[in-house]
């Protein structure tokens, strides 16, 4: 009768196909350490004062802090004072990029976080709560010689949150005040050769705008964007693994139903793992290079969020699957609530038509929805906003903090149950299989050996999956607390590239392996390997209780550990 691949598949062919992963694997972080460049790129820029002495200050004028047009400058605000300059004459400018560069759509998009510069003065100190309030002017170019097109135009309110280290007396006037960094601005493209900034700070004491804030003298922003040498290895990446994946995806369910039977849950969660995985995979950022897509980053938070979901919900599912349905006592959990054993144990009563619908794991999947649901809202609150107004954050006021640190509490929650029920099952599962291992010796030799084979590749591909979470967590910690690159004598790895190429081509593999291994396969075993030879007494029959099954029934590897006890 026929089995899954991975059943079937001898210890030599399973190490063969393990090697050429691990392989692939190795070359997925060498080509992020050794061929790429960092992935990201800051940039300092530091505001230049220019005067806007005209009394209609909203007709639009772009002011440029250097070239050929630039603006009437002062080098410092004390200049202003002999000058009979008022605060809401002063414009702080900002051109994007640097003197002799430019902005490139290889770039992906543009993050800018603020720094003031505010020094102390006794008439004129940061109160609490203070908030400063910005006029901000976004226009960009694409030659040197054309007129700026306004892209934005938004007041922009931030919280300063600033302490003063000396003691506030006049011998320690003009010593700056330590002020955290404020997020300022997020473009999801980058269209345009050149950008443009005008920032003003509005002064209206009836109205207490920008009243109580201390003396700015500077405004310095960092921008970040992606670097052009990553982004053309990012995309050949995707390039290279779309097909790869919709082709084993397509051969899987190919198989799939060329079986008599209709596809089981299992199956289909794995197919779903595929497309959520494939599409990821498809290059439709290729399209930002030529178009001014401003969305793609909330899409490619979307997408990963999919993926993610899928994923979690394969591994509940798949422990779930392999459950033992033993019609026992429950002495195995006594150290636990019934409660919890409820919640964390897919119901041993359930039928096999009930376990193949994604309702039997309602208490299981449910944490992973609802986390899901609530980081998609965080997103839509923050990017999605975004997209019309690109300085806006939500936690610039304290009605979106405690609504975006609701939403990732309540994920945060979730995740953890989910967890702790995923935790609980994997050990059932390898309790469950390790107890059936004593009933192996009462079978005929080759009987005894095929199915220690294939606990031995049950048990591999579970630790696999963990290996691939563990990798995923140190990568990811390893690669913020290093500088970025290490040096080998004269090679340079970058570790941050390496981390997410690495990762990314590690999930892809894994993906992969599950629609290979776990699809069915054409061999067939012989009659003398049917059940009657187990040598089992008292009627005893031993399976998993999964619901992948072939044309006559379960497949080897489930019949093996689950056991059903008849009285």
């Amino acid at each position: 009768m026929a089995g899954a691949i991975i059943e079937n598949m001898s210890t030599k062919k399973l190490c063969i196909v393990g090697g050429i992963l691990l392989v692939f694997q190795i070359i997925a972080f060498l080509v992020g350490g050794l061929i790429a460049p960092g992935p990201t790129t800051a940039v300092s820029y530091m505001s230049v004062k220019c005067v806007d002495v005209r009394k209609n200050h909203h007709k639009t004028k772009w002011l440029m802090p250097w070239g050929p047009n630039q603006c009437d400058k002062i080098r410092d605000i004390e200049e202003a004072i002999p000058r009979e300059i008022e605060a809401n004459d002063i414009v702080f400018s900002v051109h994007i990029p640097l003197p002799s560069m430019e902005m490139s759509p290889w770039f992906q998009f543009m993050l800018f976080i603020l720094q003031l510069d505010i020094a102390f003065k006794l008439n004129n100190q940061i109160r609490e709560n203070a908030e400063v309030s910005m006029d901000v002017s976004l226009a960009y170019r694409d030659d040197v010689f054309a007129e700026w097109t306004e892209m934005a135009h938004e007041r922009v309110p931030r919280k300063l949150k600033c302490t003063f280290t000396s003691p506030k007396t006049p011998e320690y006037e003009g010593r700056y005040y330590e002020c955290d960094v404020l997020p300022f601005m997020e473009i999801g493209s980058v269209a345009h050769k050149y950008y443009l900034l005008n920032i003003r700070l509005p002064v209206n004491e009836k109205k207490k705008i920008n009243v109580g804030i201390g003396e700015i003298k500077d405004i310095q922003l960092v921008g970040i964007h992606q670097n052009g040498g990553f982004t053309k290895v990012w995309f050949a990446m995707k390039t290279f693994l779309t097909p790869s994946i919709f082709i084993i995806m397509v051969w899987y369910w190919r198989r799939i139903t060329m079986m008599s039977r209709p596809p089981v849950l299992l199956e289909k969660v794995i197919f779903a793992l595929g497309i959520s995985m494939t599409f990821i995979n498809i290059p439709v950022e290729w399209f930002s290079i030529g178009f001014d897509w401003t969305w793609m980053l909330l899409f490619g938070d979307i997408r990963q969020g999919i993926f993610y979901a899928m994923l979690l919900s394969f591994w509940i599912i798949f422990c779930g699957e392999h459950m033992m349905k033993v019609n026992t006592q429950m002495s195995t959990i006594t150290t636990i609530s019934s409660a919890l054993a409820s919640a964390l144990l897919v119901p041993r009563t359930k039928d096999q038509h009930e376990r193949n619908h994604i309702a039997g794991y309602w208490k299981q999947v449910g944490p992973i929805a609802v986390g899901s649901f609530c980081l998609f809202i965080f997103d839509m609150c923050e990017r999605g906003v975004q997209l019309t107004n690109p300085f806006y954050s939500i936690w610039t006021t304290d009605v979106g903090t405690e609504l975006a640190m609701a939403f990732i509490i309540v994920a945060g929650i979730c995740l953890c149950l989910y967890f702790l029920f995923l935790c609980f099952m994997v050990f059932q599962v390898f309790r469950n299989i390790s107890g059936k291992q004593s009933s192996l010796p009462a079978m005929s030799k080759v009987r005894r050996l095929h199915y220690e084979g294939l606990i031995f590749r049950f048990k591999f591909l579970m630790l696999i999956t963990l290996a691939c979470a563990a990798m995923t967590v140190i990568f990811f910690i390893v690669s913020q607390v290093t500088e970025g690159h290490w040096k080998w004598g004269g090679v340079t790895v970058q570790v941050n590239s390496a981390f997410f190429t690495g990762i990314y081509g590690m999930w892809n593999l894994y993906v992969f392996a599950l629609m290979f291994l776990y699809a069915p396969s054409h061999k067939n075993y012989g009659e003398d390997q049917s059940n009657g030879d187990l040598g089992v007494h008292s009627g005893e029959e031993l399976q998993l209780t999964t619901t992948i099954t072939h044309v006559d029934g379960p497949t080897e590897i489930y019949k093996l550990t689950r056991k059903e006890a008849q009285e």
